[in-house]
């Protein structure tokens, strides 16, 4: 999959492993899984195939936050992303990195 970042943060956090702003730290552990995830992502060649990594806990949201999917990151936060399928060619999948949210705020 192809993967975009909606922020700056998130781009600076996964290229860089931090973020120069204050808003936005996290512990060295949190930017290690975020990292991760974002690989696995880009790695995988559909969505379907993050059904098969278990760890990921792949979910799509509902509710407020429908149309968007989520992949944990750790037990309390998660990557929330919407995907869009190119309809040049069907296999190719844009994955827009929404944020790293605070899963229980």
């Amino acid at each position: 999959m192809i993967v975009t970042f909606e922020k700056e943060y998130l781009r600076s956090l996964y290229e860089n492993g931090r973020c120069y702003d204050k808003k936005h730290r996290y512990q060295p552990d949190i930017v290690r899984r975020y990292q991760k995830a974002i690989n696995f992502l880009k790695c995988a060649s559909s969505i379907e195939a993050l059904w098969l990594v278990r760890s990921l806990n792949y979910e799509v949201l509902g509710g407020d936050k429908a149309g968007l999917s989520s992949v944990r990151v750790n037990d309390q936060y998660r990557i929330e992303f919407s995907v869009k399928l190119n309809d040049n060619e069907p296999m190719l999948t844009v994955c827009n990195v929404i944020e790293l949210s605070n899963h229980y705020k």
